[in-house]
Parts: C-alpha cells; sequence; structure tokens
C-alpha cells in the first residue's frame, strides 16, 4: 500500500508539523482497516459455525457431490489470508505512527531513555568515547540512531568513534542532504528493517557465506532427481499396476520398487554430510524476507548523491539486483524448513526433495556468497546515513561544517550542546587555530565548565561523522579527538584516579603525534595531585600538545594554572564562567568571558544544603 499520496506535501521548515500531519494521515487510514478487520473476524467466526452444519447437510444428502465440502474449506482460506493482508497493514500503520511519534520527541527533547543505548560499542580506553557521552542512556547514539539492523547500529557507531577524512565526510553530508526530506524512506527502511531485527543474524549469515565451499556437480544433481522420479514410479507401478491391473506382477514390482529404495538408501547415505548442512544453513539464514524487502525498496530510489548512488551500484555488482537474490534464497530456506514432519523425513531418504534444496542453496552460495557481506554493509551504511538525515530534517537550525586545509583549526559560532534542549542550551564561540591554540577555562562549581568541553568535542564528532552540528557555523581542518572529562579510578584493576587520568593524559599525547593534530579537552587537568606538582605538570602537557600542533580546552579551579597563558604567550588565553548571587541564590549564565574568574561559590553550595561553614 502506497500511503504517500495520502501524506500532505512535505514542510521541512516545520518538522513536527510534518510528522504530526503523518500521524493524522496514519489514523485517518487505520479507521477502514480496523473495520475490514473486524468484519474477516466476524466472517471467520460465522464460517467456524455454519460450516459443519453444511458438511452434515452434504453427507446426508444424496445428491449433492461430497466435492462442495470444499467450498467453505476454500472460503476460510480466502478470508484467512485476506485478514492476514489487513492484520499486517494494521502492524504496518502502528509502527509507522511510533517512528513519527519517536520523532516528535527527539524534536521537544523528550527522546532520552528510549530507544538503543549502543552500551556494546563503549570502551573505556577510548579516547572519548566515554568521556563525551557518546553511548548509554541519554546518549548521543540514542539521540540519533533509528537503525533497526546489527550492521546499521555497528556502521553508525563505528562513524562516532572515529573521525573520517573530509572527502568522505562531504561525500556523507551530501547523501544526508539527499534523504533529509525523503521522509516516506527513511519511514520504510525503519519500519521494514524492524521485521529482520528479531530474526535475522547478520554475523551468522556472513559466517556462512564466506566460507570456501564444494558445489554439488550437474551429475549429483540430475542423479538425485532421476532416481527419486524413479522411486516415486515404480512406487506407483506396484500400487495401481500390481495391486489394480496386472495382479500377477505384483511380486516382480514390488522387488523393483525394493530395488530401486536400496539403491536410494545407499545414494542418500553417502551424501549424508549435504543433507546434515540443513539445520546450519536454516540458522544461519533466518529472516531474510524482509531484508530482501528493505534491498528492493532502496533499489527502486533514484538519487542524486554520489555515496547513494555508489552504495547502489556496490550492491547491484554484476549480478542482477541483490533483493531478487536474497528472496530466492528465503523460499529455498522456506522449502528447506518445510521438510521437518515425520513423514516427510521418512519419505526424503528415498525422494531427495531436501537434499536437492540443498543442492540449490549450494548453487547460491557459490554465486552470491561472498557478495553478502557487502550487501549487509551497504545496508548499514543506509541506516546510519538515514538517521543523521532524520537528525537533520528535525533539527533545520543545526548546520553542516565546513572544513579547511588550515591547520589546525576549530572556529565556531553560536555552539552549543546536541544533547541539551534547544529552549536551555547557551551558546557560545569557540576560536581555536594557528594563533590561539589553548584556552584555559577557569570558574566556579557549576558554572558550565565541563559541559562546555562535551559541547566542542560532541560537534566536532559530529562534523567529522557527516552529520550536522549544533552551531550556527563550524569551520574546523581533520582533527584527532582525545578528551577526559569523566576519569574514574578502577578498584578490580588497582588503579586511582590520578594514575587513570595520567594514562589518559598519555593516550592524547600519543594520538598528538598522529597524522592529524588533536583537539585535546581535558577537565579540572591533574586536579589529584598537589599544586606545585599540579602547576609544573599541567604546563608541560599543554606545552608538549602545542608544540604538536594541538589546539584544545582545559578547565580548572585551581588559579595557578591561569598562569600557563603568560608561559605560552600568544598561543594561550584565559577565559571564564562566572556566577553571581540575587535573593541567595546562586545565577549561572553559562556564557563564556575573557580573562580569569574572580570569584568562588564553594562555600556558598555547602551552605546551600544545609552544612555549616
Amino acid at each position: 500500500m502506497n500511503r504517500m499520496s495520502n501524506y500532505p506535501e512535505a514542510s521541512p521548515r516545520d518538522p513536527e508539523a510534518e510528522y504530526r500531519r503523518r500521524i493524522d494521515a496514519l489514523r485517518a487510514a487505520l479507521v477502514p482497516l480496523k473495520r475490514r478487520d473486524r468484519l474477516f473476524g466476524y466472517a471467520k467466526l460465522t464460517l467456524l459455525f455454519i460450516g459443519p452444519l453444511f458438511l452434515l447437510w452434504i453427507v446426508l444428502s444424496k445428491q449433492v457431490s461430497i466435492y462442495w465440502v470444499l467450498v467453505p474449506v476454500l472460503v476460510f482460506i480466502s478470508i484467512e489470508v485476506l485478514h492476514e493482508r489487513v492484520s499486517r497493514a494494521i502492524d504496518r500503520n502502528a509502527r509507522a505512527a511510533q517512528f513519527y511519534e519517536r520523532g516528535i520527541a527527539r524534536i521537544n527533547d523528550q527522546w532520552a531513555g528510549t530507544g538503543e543505548t549502543g552500551e556494546r560499542f563503549a570502551s573505556p580506553s577510548h579516547a572519548y568515547a566515554r568521556d563525551l557521552d557518546l553511548f548509554g542512556n541519554a546518549s548521543l547514539f540514542q539521540f540519533l540512531c533509528e537503525a533497526r539492523t546489527a550492521a546499521g547500529e555497528e556502521t553508525l557507531a563505528s562513524w562516532l568513534l572515529a573521525p573520517a577524512a573530509p572527502e568522505e565526510v562531504l561525500a556523507r553530508q551530501s547523501a544526508v542532504a539527499d534523504l533529509r526530506d525523503r521522509i516516506q524512506l527513511r519511514e520504510d527502511l525503519t519500519i521494514l528493517t524492524a521485521d529482520s531485527r528479531a530474526a535475522m543474524h547478520p554475523v551468522a549469515l556472513v559466517q556462512w557465506a564466506e566460507p570456501r565451499f564444494v558445489v554439488a556437480s550437474v551429475v549429483r544433481r540430475i542423479a538425485a532427481m532421476v532416481l527419486s522420479l524413479a522411486w516415486l514410479a515404480s512406487l506407483g507401478a506396484w500400487i495401481v499396476w500390481g495391486l489394480f491391473m496386472a495382479p500377477q506382477l505384483l511380486g516382480m514390482l514390488f522387488l523393483i520398487f525394493l530395488l530401486i529404495s536400496a539403491v536410494n538408501a545407499v545414494f542418500g547415505h553417502a551424501h549424508r554430510r549435504w543433507i546434515e548442512l540443513g539445520p546450519t544453513i536454516e540458522a544461519s539464514c533466518n529472516g531474510l524476507a524482509p531484508f530482501a524487502t528493505v534491498m528492493s525498496r532502496f533499489e527502486a530510489e533514484s538519487f542524486a548523491a554520489p555515496k547513494l548512488a555508489g552504495l547502489q551500484s556496490r550492491l547491484r555488482g554484476k549480478f542482477e539486483k541483490p533483493s531478487r537474490s536474497i528472496r530466492r534464497l528465503a523460499r529455498l530456506i522456506e522449502r528447506l524448513e518445510s521438510n521437518r514432519n515425520l513423514i516427510l523425513v521418512f519419505a526424503n531418504r528415498f525422494v531427495f526433495y531436501r537434499l536437492e534444496t540443498i543442492f540449490a542453496i549450494e548453487h547460491w552460495h557459490r554465486k552470491f556468497g561472498p557478495s553478502v557481506r557487502g550487501w549487509i554493509a551497504a545496508i548499514g551504511e543506509l541506516e546510519a546515513l538515514s538517521s543523521l538525515a532524520g537528525y537533520a530534517f528535525e533539527h533545520p537550525a543545526d548546520t553542516f561544517p565546513e572544513f579547511t586545509a588550515e591547520s589546525p583549526c576549530f572556529l565556531a559560532e553560536g555552539l552549543a550542546h546536541p544533547l541539551i534542549p534547544a529552549g536551555r542550551a547557551v551558546r557560545n564561540d569557540v576560536h581555536l587555530g594557528r594563533e590561539l591554540q589553548l584556552m584555559i577555562v577557569s570558574g566556579p562549581n557549576m558554572a558550565g565548565k565541563s559541559t562546555f568541553l562535551r559541547a566542542v568535542g560532541l560537534n566536532a564528532v559530529l562534523a567529522q561523522c557527516g552529520a550536522p552540528v549544533r552551531a550556527r557555523r563550524l569551520r574546523l581542518s581533520p582533527l584527532g579527538i582525545a578528551a577526559s572529562v569523566c576519569v574514574l579510578d578502577s578498584l578490580q584493576g588497582g588503579i586511582s584516579r590520578f594514575y587513570a587520568e595520567i594514562l589518559r593524559v598519555k593516550l592524547t599525547i600519543d594520538l598528538a603525534n598522529g597524522p592529524f593534530p588533536v583537539l585535546f579537552l581535558l577537565d579540572e587537568l591533574l586536579g589529584g595531585t598537589n599544586s606545585q606538582d599540579r602547576r609544573v605538570g599541567a604546563e608541560r602537557i599543554v606545552t608538549s600538545l602545542v608544540d604538536r600542533d594541538g589546539i584544545g580546552l582545559i578547565t580548572t579551579h585551581d588559579l595557578a594554572l591561569a598562569q600557563i597563558a603568560d608561559a605560552l604567550g600568544p598561543r594561550a588565553a584565559n577565559f571564564h564562567f562566572e556566577d553571581r548571587v540575587e535573593d541567595g541564590r546562586l545565577i549561572f549564565d553559562y556564557r563564556l568571558s575573557p580573562g580569569v574568574v574572580r570569584t568562588s561559590n564553594a562555600l556558598q553550595l555547602m551552605r546551600s544544603i544545609g552544612i555549616d561553614v
């Protein structure tokens, strides 16, 4: 059912209104569907009541053919098929409405705690994943992810965990812009992939598809077919001809039947290793039909973005459309699964229906197996791009960043934290480059220093994965990212907080020796040691990073660290957040100002919770 014609025209300027219009259209379409659902339900109940009476009438009547028994059976089957279609349409309608409701929740900043957290991708040793809240509840991944397959989630996570080259980022931006207003396609992808999520196991499918294999020869396949036909013919001849037409031949026909049965049993035993492949194939290739539907939906689109056109080309390769190939495999798997009942298991010892199906599957395996990983990867990329496109559509004020060859560079105007509601987020400017490489940010507790670091880091992550950023304008060069914002000790590992922090600092310095300048974000640098060691150690660390063309920010409560700016000259400058007291309450404006902070609120905060100091 194509519902696109039932929708009003898209309104990219008001994404919430567009989503609500689509939900209204879905609700309107649901009314006749539910009416048909009730009618089909009543019809089946009626047939179940009338059917036995009709059957009794036929049995008792001597003038009515017994074949009339088929009439209610066929009617019931037809109604059941139509009812199933209506039920699927109702289910799809409900899931489509949920898709738009999730979008509205993201627009209204009510998304936290819903959706995939991506916690399985988190690694404590990663340079910034934990510190910038990439994964977990209320994380960037949960905010962005609309992928419904493992491949899509893995692709999106990998893009967040590793900056891409500018050429790749620009290709993704073009693809995201192309997908942004294709709301129907994004809805279809999310719903159709949800159908395959629980059933299909991409890793198992790839593991089955990629190993080298031995395909049955044409001779084997012809032999299996000929022996199957010979057994059926001998059985038919023994029953029909021997018993009813020429009883004197009964013994000879029975011997022929036994001989062919013995030959077939030997043939089946010789090919038992093929038959034993059945359960593995079924487990590996489960849930393929929805996956084929997703691929078919993608193949039907015409894209302007080179990356999307390239994905379609990768899918097609030198073969037919992959959706057609996958659908053929799905039908073969259904045939394989239909051979599980006891009668067919016994019959397959002599009639090689299951073996011939496995031969056909292995022939498919030889032809298409090496392409399966690429097909799954392409769908994963499409899902990741669709997730970024959803974010771009739902937040039209967010802009795509610009990339420059002037390195290092991170110039942002009106930058804000992308996970803080837009109505509450305070925007600040950040100008880091060859002239100013270090911003030393001081300020009292709760003034917003750590949040500011995360805002810079998350926007750098978004920029280099191909997504829009929460800024009026962002211009940057390719950057490695390293953050030390959420350093924890480890009782199991026997690591103190200070030791964990210096390990993170070492990771940052190592990253600065890489191919790209590093954007470092260090919160309360060396806060676990005495003031003298902290002052000397912090100055040497940031000097080392700046000398390696690094740019970044450090925050501190210790005003002694503000003197680092004097040692680095024009390459460093002090900035601060401050607070004020109004009617006995602390007020924060979260605005970055030049210079060193001159206030402290530690005592005031302790008093506010009842500590007498």
